[in-house]
């Protein structure tokens, strides 16, 4: 009889400390889940700041003003323009 008290009272310590074990181990992953989440909020911001520096550089008036300021480029005069038509599959 003592030895099953004693084979159940380690089964008992045993599943104590793998249940302290485990609250302690899911702790540390929530909190390092907290630290992703708040990781792609903040890459989130950053991708919209980056999407609208990008529709700013790109901007057409800006191109253009570039474009005849510091590559000396000029729009062609409209006897110089071709219109190409698509053919039916979409190429010329």
């Amino acid at each position: 009889m003592a030895r099953l008290n004693l084979l159940l009272l380690a089964v008992l310590i045993a599943s104590a400390l793998a249940l302290v074990t485990s609250q302690n181990k899911a702790r540390k992953l929530y909190v390092e889940l907290q630290k992703e989440q708040e990781l792609a909020k903040q890459l989130d911001v950053e991708w919209g700041q980056l999407q609208l520096e990008q529709s700013t550089w790109a901007m057409p008036a800006r191109i253009e003003k570039i474009a005849t300021r510091e590559l000396q480029m000029r729009v062609p005069s409209s006897s110089r323009v071709q219109v190409v038509p698509l053919g039916p599959q979409g190429k010329p």
